[in-house]
């Protein structure tokens, strides 16, 4: 696999990666490795960061559009990502109840949707 590939799988920021891994291709069992038992650079990356835009999004309880809107474009640390939630910046409070109201939204349809399956198989 790619490196870009395997730093998306193991929710890491491919830039902040030592330059070997950056070079080399990752067999499935290399990257079964770094899963099971990371390195220690793997597992600073994980703690510290800098995280990737889709790690930082979670975090944050936004999404990764909100991340753009609130004008986030690169990767964050975890004392960076820390630092907003103690104390949030209005783009931050905006986007975290946009993205409830959002999931909340679709878990309102998934149910309707369950409901009417129910309904439906129920009929038969």
């Amino acid at each position: 696999m790619k490196p870009a590939t395997v730093a998306k799988k193991l929710g890491i920021h491919l830039p902040a990666t030592p330059q070997e891994f950056q070079d080399s291709t990752i067999t499935r069992e290399e990257f079964a490795e770094l899963q099971a038992n990371p390195p220690e650079w793997l597992a600073e990356l994980r703690r510290n960061g800098p995280h990737p835009r889709p790690v930082v999004a979670q975090k944050l309880n936004v999404s990764i559009s909100g991340l753009a809107r609130g004008g986030v474009e690169d990767a964050l640390t975890t004392a960076e990502i820390t630092a907003l939630l103690q104390a949030p910046p209005q783009w931050l409070v905006t986007e975290r109840s946009t993205h409830a109201a959002v999931r909340a939204e679709a878990q309102r349809v998934k149910d309707e949707a369950a409901k009417k399956e129910a309904k439906r198989a129920r009929a038969n």
